[in-house]
């Protein structure tokens, strides 16, 4: 007991320091003198002329901004490098001031130094010097403070006096950047395309010539022009007036929305391995109370993939995550005893402390560099420390490989079925040096499953009632149990009642929600009852044009728009999904009818149907079958989109009866059979009277 005091104690006060570093940080201004500097363009730097815009394509003009000249000019120096950068737009209508009057340079402080070399209007032929009256106000603004995210970058705003329409503006800056690990590693992105006219994009990398850089395009067919300078190498591209692209909705991460090259100082993952290995080996020492946790786990668990799950869980749920990414805590985590002490760390810092853990637990583990929403595509860049944002963390255990991410929490599942981290591939900084395949799950049974039993009333004044039963399975039974555990009950509560308010109107909840949680099964169960009162079922004829749907099954599909598309569509992660409706007591046999099944290489929906004289009962099953649609088979995905969509809400006659049977000592009258009946009947009539017509008429004719 002592020692977990002492434990809560220490985490007490780091986060109390923390909170207070944080909030004299976030308060206090930034002094202009130490961070932005006013100097004229040193001389290596180029000035063009500037460049004319295309008459051709004032019609796709934005915002009141022309874009004349985008001119960035890259330079080696020993421990890192400079870069030029100008800017040129002219202001062509009214809500051009607003964004062209002003002026934004962001920047780290921990690494970047920046100076303003130059700021003019242009204004009917002359030049007007801005640079000695600008000013600048800096401040932090942390855009990810809301989800714990802090980074340090600091915005130096210039606003511009006197702007107006028909003025050019024209700006450079040069940001001298000394890297903070890597000092030997280079890397450079630009866009070869814009969403808007551009008169000219201009980009140029000096560099010494014995250490030639790595050049890939991607989703472009530009090409630099190399040529010497002195001792140094120079590669420039320059790109008149490309065409203005269009940026398509829902696009495949490894589909490259513009085009774009990388510039870099090598072209082998290795080298981004041996600049951040050193930050990652595993610690061996803990804090007294954490290292008893993990020596309880090792007693209780004697198998590994049970401690792995166990350690797993430790990390999530007792280390909330907050992310102090400022300076070198971008890329360095923070030693896991301070984490523990803390009681928060980022993604690096919780990856560390789950590895550090499981190697003590006796379990082969090493963090893994990754990217949440450009990882399936890093194997389409050059090599770089800014290509990742997050840490995983790579286990072994025999023959089997386990990606954990130990920023989640609450996640449940045992080591066969615990839903893993997959970004598409990872960097583990002790392995081949390559990036690696993180293998993604499909699934086998329905992840989601949600059971609707309507009973219809006995007799006339009697309620209707509905009971639900959702299940959620892996990851949804995480999402779930998140969910569960972030919101109210009675929050909830109110948002299911809200949804099927809106389909049978005055419909009431007559119990709290019942919610069973296995979480080493991941299984998560919510049950839902509801009444629906006999006024509200006779109300405009609601028994008569009952609804039935299946909720959440193809209504999140994405739909662009088909015109001028070019790229494919994707579909995500891959999904299964089951509803089931039963209605109960009814007085008629039903039948699903014209209930159809829809399949295409992409989406599934197949719907059954069953009966009993007094039950009827209907279920779909929607599945996604790729991740991806291409792109001359959107309008054949769009129609079955819209088929899903018709096939999902059926509405029924449940007032109709079937007829009563008649009593006993009453003959049943087929109207089929009596049809048979009396048609045999002239048909023997027609023998009788027609055989003994035609012999007379044969003898009358002798």
């Amino acid at each position: 007991m002592p020692a977990r005091s002492s434990f809560r104690e220490v985490r007490s006060f780091w986060c109390l320091i923390v909170f207070l570093v944080l909030l004299v940080g976030l308060s206090s201004p930034a002094r202009s003198d130490e961070t932005v500097l006013k100097a004229p363009a040193e001389s290596w730097t180029k000035l063009i002329d500037v460049p004319t815009a295309d008459p051709a394509r004032a019609d796709q003009v934005r915002n009141g901004l022309s874009w004349l000249l985008l001119d960035e000019q890259i330079v080696h120096r020993p421990g890192g490098h400079d870069d030029f950068s100008r800017t040129v737009y002219k202001i062509v209508d009214r809500p051009g001031l607003e964004q062209g009057a002003g002026i934004d340079l962001q920047f780290d402080p921990s690494r970047h130094k920046v100076t303003l070399n130059h700021l003019r209007i242009i204004r009917d032929g002359i030049v007007l010097d801005r640079l000695a009256d600008a000013k600048f106000d800096i401040f932090r603004q942390e855009k990810d403070a809301e989800r714990g995210v802090f980074d340090g970058w600091l915005t130096a705003h210039i606003n511009i006096d006197d702007v107006r329409v028909g003025d050019t503006i024209d700006y450079a800056t040069t940001y001298k950047t000394t890297p903070l690990i890597g000092k030997d590693l280079f890397f450079f992105n630009f866009s070869t395309e814009w969403e808007e006219p551009v008169a000219l994009i201009r980009s140029s990398v000096t560099w010494p010539a014995d250490q030639p850089l790595e050049v890939k395009a991607r989703g472009t067919q530009v090409k630099p022009t190399i040529s010497s300078s002195g001792s140094d190498t120079v590669y420039l591209w320059e790109i008149p007036s490309p065409k203005p692209v269009k940026v398509e909705d829902n696009l495949p991460t490894e589909y490259p929305a513009r085009g774009s090259v990388d510039v870099a100082s090598t072209a082998d993952w290795q080298g981004v391995v041996d600049a951040v290995a050193p930050y990652y080996k595993p610690a061996t020492t803990f804090p007294p109370a954490f290292a008893a946790q993990l020596d309880a786990i090792t007693l209780k668990r004697p198998m590994p993939e049970d401690r792995m799950i166990q350690a797993m869980r430790l990390v999530q749920d007792q280390i909330r995550y907050v992310s102090l990414s400022i300076g070198t805590g971008s890329y360095i985590p923070r030693d896991p005893a301070t984490v523990i002490l803390s009681g928060f760390g980022d993604c690096k810092d919780k990856a560390l402390l789950l590895t550090s853990s499981l190697v003590r637990l006796g379990i082969s583990a090493q963090v893994a560099l990754t990217d949440l929403d450009e990882g399936r595509a890093l194997d389409q860049h050059l090599p770089a420390l800014r290509a990742f944002d997050h840490a995983i963390v790579k286990a072994t255990i025999g023959k089997e490989t386990y990606w954990l991410d130990a920023t989640n929490y609450l996640q449940g599942g045992k080591a066969h079925d615990f839903p893993q981290a997959d970004y598409g591939f990872a960097l583990p900084p002790f392995g081949t040096g390559k990036l690696e395949k993180m293998p993604s799950a499909v699934p086998a049974n329905p992840s989601v499953q949600v059971a609707e039993e309507f009973v219809f009333p006995d007799k006339l004044g009697d309620p209707l009632s509905l009971t639900v039963f959702s299940t959620y399975v892996g990851a949804d039974a995480d999402s779930m149990r998140s969910r569960l555990a972030g919101r109210s009950l009675s929050d909830l509560s109110d948002t299911y009642l809200k949804y099927y308010s809106k389909q049978y109107p005055g419909i009431q909840s007559v119990a709290k929600l019942e919610i069973v949680d296995r979480r080493d099964g991941n299984i998560v169960s919510v049950k839902e009852s509801y009444k629906l009162p006999a006024q509200a079922l006779a109300a405009n004829d609601l028994a008569k044009d009952f609804p039935i749907r299946a909720s959440d099954l193809g209504n999140f599909l994405p739909t662009p728009t088909i015109v001028g598309r070019t790229g494919p569509v994707s579909l995500g992660s891959a999904l299964y999904r089951r509803h089931k409706v039963t209605v109960r007591n009814l007085k008629a046999r039903f039948s699903g009818g014209p209930m159809k099944s829809i399949a295409t290489p992409y989406v599934s929906l197949k719907a059954s149907w069953s009966n009993t004289p007094t039950e009827f009962e209907v279920e779909w099953n929607f599945k996604t079958l790729a991740t991806e649609v291409p792109a001359k088979a959107i309008a054949d995905y769009l129609k079955s989109v819209d088929d899903i969509s018709r096939e999902l809400e059926w509405r029924y006659d449940f007032t109709y009866q079937d007829p009563e049977d008649p009593p006993a000592n009453v003959e049943v009258r087929d109207p089929g059979l009596e049809q048979e009946r009396v048609f045999a009947s002239l048909l023997l009539l027609s023998v009788f009277l027609g055989v003994p017509l035609f012999m007379a008429y044969r003898r009358s004719r002798r």
